[in-house]
């Protein structure tokens, strides 16, 4: 019979490429991870879509799947699709010595994936508003010496510089002080979604101290941040992904009049089709 570690190296493999990257540190880094650390005892609920449907038995062999892994289903949170977050990840490279913020931890795996490709001489912080998965974040990343876990909405307060910004809910919008916190070079990856339907995975890069590079990585659906929300921006967001072309967005814009090349407005932003200066 086949060990879990032959389960979760093929598991890491199968995602990474799914996810169209061939990065032995991505798979590396997935297939050190144990997910079921970070999902509580089996069976597990697997969210179908339509609700979820209870694993056959408590082997974590079958946590080794690309699925989404309910941890609190009352309040619509999950362990996200492995092959959406390898995807992500794939496109804003957390290296390692990097620090990194994520937002929207829940219980910690998608963290310990961060803290492995930053490795020893990175860091990470994570954010985590619900202080029931918070707090269970902080047990499952204990033994990790280069991750702090905080009860804390990263949406309210100034953040420390990063590399990366890794947010794992949606926002109808960039916050100035995720924005502001990226060190030049740094990649923001967040969910750019409107309150009805599916949004996109928005990577912005800092290429200056007031320019930045933006291209959506793919569509996908959050549960929404807390903070992170606005009706009219939402509104405009979603004529934009239904009118234009997700592969047309080319950088992000501050304190500037919007123009011809506006994909998307908001209130002192606004994505561009034309490249950034």
């Amino acid at each position: 019979m086949n060990s879990i570690q032959d389960f979760r190296d093929f598991y890491a493999r199968f995602i990474v490429k799914s996810a169209g990257s061939s990065s032995e540190r991505l798979i590396a880094a997935f297939s050190s991870v144990e997910r079921e650390r970070y999902v509580g005892k089996g069976p597990w609920l697997v969210f179908t879509g339509a609700g979820y449907i209870p694993t056959i038995s408590d082997d974590p062999r079958l946590l080794y799947q690309d699925v989404l892994i309910g941890l609190a289903t009352n309040r619509g949170v999950n362990n996200g699709q492995p092959s959406l977050h390898a995807q992500c990840l794939a496109a804003c490279v957390p290296d390692y010595g990097e620090s990194v913020l994520h937002i929207g931890a829940g219980t910690g795996y998608y963290t310990a994936v961060l803290a492995e490709l930053v490795g020893p001489a990175g860091s990470v912080i994570a954010y985590e508003i619900e202080a029931d998965l918070a707090e269970w974040a902080r047990s499952n990343l204990r033994h990790l010496g280069n991750v702090k876990a905080l009860t804390a909405s990263a949406t309210v307060a100034a953040l420390p510089n990063a590399d990366v910004i890794y947010v794992n809910a949606g926002a109808t919008h960039p916050l100035p002080s995720w924005l502001d916190a990226l060190n030049v070079g740094g990649r923001l990856i967040f969910p750019l979604t409107p309150d009805e339907g599916f949004g996109c995975m928005l990577l912005v890069t800092r290429r200056s101290a007031s320019s930045y590079a933006a291209e959506i990585v793919m569509r996908a659906a959050f549960i929404p941040c807390a903070g992170a929300r606005n009706g009219a921006t939402s509104k405009a967001l979603a004529a934009a992904l239904e009118s234009q072309s997700i592969k047309s967005v080319r950088s992000l814009r501050r304190g500037t009049e919007p123009d011809s090349t506006a994909w998307c407005i908001g209130t002192g932003w606004w994505l561009s089709t034309s490249e950034t200066s």
